[in-house]
């Protein structure tokens, strides 16, 4: 399953997309989690079968708690209802609405005011989790960062369990294998999947001037997976989490970040400054299963016109990328039914 064809180019230079893909492939893998066959997906789209809340320190205004509640809903997708801007509208889980990936993935509808930062640990679930349909309703766009990433989400969803919404699942896929790379090389490939098969496979690696180095995983998606994958908080350098908590201070942007060493994995040059999680075969893996479940499927969860299946291989890529390939999928028409 390592060979794969890059296919149509969407953005970048064809020559810097193959010296990537040759230093991808001379990457080892790391670890290999249900690669093959899995219990496949329902032919009915999901909802929540209740109501959960969760309560956590904003991430962006670390001094104040910050409340998710996630309601079952009637509505085709994901939605964000800020219940503090009382004459806006919910705001869609789309492509359509992503308004920055500079840090982050920011969605916005309609007034400026009207928007939701850091939605990607969130919105994975839906890809992870196969929840189809809900409605987040919170008072704030600063939502919570919590020092078990998104694990405690995952938790409740299967707490109160998904049942049907009465509409059949819809899934889509790629047209043809395409591909996109930075002018850094770092790039994603998406392809259909083998023979039709209703799964998604990933296959990502990073590559950190950090304790972090390199790192490769490749899984199957699935509920199973995605719960290992959920632990992985975000990682930060020693140097930014020190600018946060000291000449930091003096900026808006950074001033209130609610990062502490529970909630954000730490990484020196050599050695790490907190515990890693996801250790395998003695090495910590917590970096890249972040950014292959709770990154990565993020923006695969952009995609709101069905559950996509297929194979995608990221390489050193990160959110503007990401949401880059998506965009280029829809100005292209280049997504289509299985």
């Amino acid at each position: 399953m390592s060979e794969f064809e890059t296919g149509r180019l969407l953005g970048g230079d064809a020559d810097m997309l193959c010296r990537s893909v040759k230093e991808f492939h001379a990457l080892p893998v790391d670890r290999e989690m249900q690669w093959g066959e899995t219990s496949g997906f329902a032919t009915e789209a999901t909802t929540l079968g209740g109501t959960f809340s969760v309560t956590g320190p904003g991430t962006f205004f670390g001094r104040a708690h910050r409340t998710l509640t996630f309601e079952p809903t009637d509505r085709d997708g994901w939605w964000f209802d800020r219940v503090d801007r009382k004459h806006e509208l919910p705001i869609h889980v789309s492509i359509e609405n992503v308004w920055n990936t500079a840090r982050n993935i920011v969605l916005r509808s309609g007034s400026p005011h009207n928007y939701m930062r850091l939605v990607e640990h969130i919105i994975a679930l839906k890809v992870g989790t196969r929840l189809d349909n809900v409605m987040i309703r919170l008072d704030s766009g600063d939502p919570p960062l919590f020092d078990e990433a998104s694990s405690g989400l995952v938790d409740n969803v299967e707490r109160v369990g998904l049942v049907s919404s009465g509409t059949p699942a819809r899934y889509v896929t790629v047209k043809e294998p395409v591909s996109i790379v930075s002018k850094s090389g770092r790039f994603l490939t998406l392809l259909p999947p083998e023979d039709g098969r209703r799964e998604l496979d990933v296959d990502c690696a990073i590559d950190f001037n950090s304790a972090i180095r390199k790192q490769r995983i490749r899984f199957t998606v699935t509920p199973d997976t995605f719960r290992h994958g959920a632990a992985a908080r975000t990682n930060a350098t020693f140097l930014v989490m020190l600018y946060c908590k000291t000449f930091g201070k003096l900026f808006a942007d950074t001033r209130n970040t609610g990062y502490t060493r529970h909630n954000v994995l730490v990484a020196g040059l050599w050695s790490y400054f907190n515990r890693p999680r996801l250790v395998h075969n003695g090495k910590a893996l917590e970096a890249v299963w972040h950014r292959a479940t709770l990154d990565l499927l993020a923006a695969v969860a952009l995609i709101d016109r069905g559950r996509f299946v297929g194979r995608i291989i990221s390489y050193k890529a990160g959110h503007g990328l990401d949401c880059d390939m998506v965009r280029e999928l829809y100005c292209r028409d280049m997504l289509c039914k299985v």
